[in-house]
């Protein structure tokens, strides 16, 4: 949780991390499981993560939805995200997936120019759309 809070700090959206520990442990490991992770570890301490979870497209079949990509910000650009995007590729090709998804912010060069080394599309034109729980109930 201390990498997902983080997160939401360098995106400017602290507010947002409304999923509690057991929430978020539950989902991961619970009865149920909806997403999987791999984690970069250096003397016992968790410096990165990467979550996944299976996303069906009508048009292209199974994909992996990379929700998550997180590497603590003193190791940063120390190779740790790099060894994590690898091993999601390797899962996907291993699972057999049809593809790889993600969101990456505009405003985010770093991750943007990360991603581009790999020779991935980022597309414009799409729109990001959801509900709350609160909108969800108000319904």
């Amino acid at each position: 949780m201390e990498l997902v809070n983080e997160l939401a700090l360098f995106e400017k959206a602290p507010e947002e991390v409304t999923v509690t520990l057991q929430e978020f442990e539950d989902a991961g490991f619970g009865p149920k499981p909806v997403w999987k992770a791999f984690v970069a570890e250096t003397n016992g301490l968790i410096v990165g993560f990467a979550v996944y979870y299976i996303r069906y497209s009508t048009w292209k079949g199974c994909r992996m939805y990379l929700e998550d990509l997180i590497v603590t910000e003193d190791y940063r650009g120390k190779g740790v995200g790099k060894l994590l995007f690898d091993r999601l590729i390797t899962e996907a090709k291993e699972l057999g997936f049809s593809g790889m998804v993600w969101q990456v912010l505009d405003w985010n060069e770093p991750a943007i120019n990360f991603y581009k080394k790999y020779e991935a599309s980022i597309e414009a034109g799409w729109l990001n759309a959801s509900l709350s729980r609160e909108q969800l109930f108000n319904y």
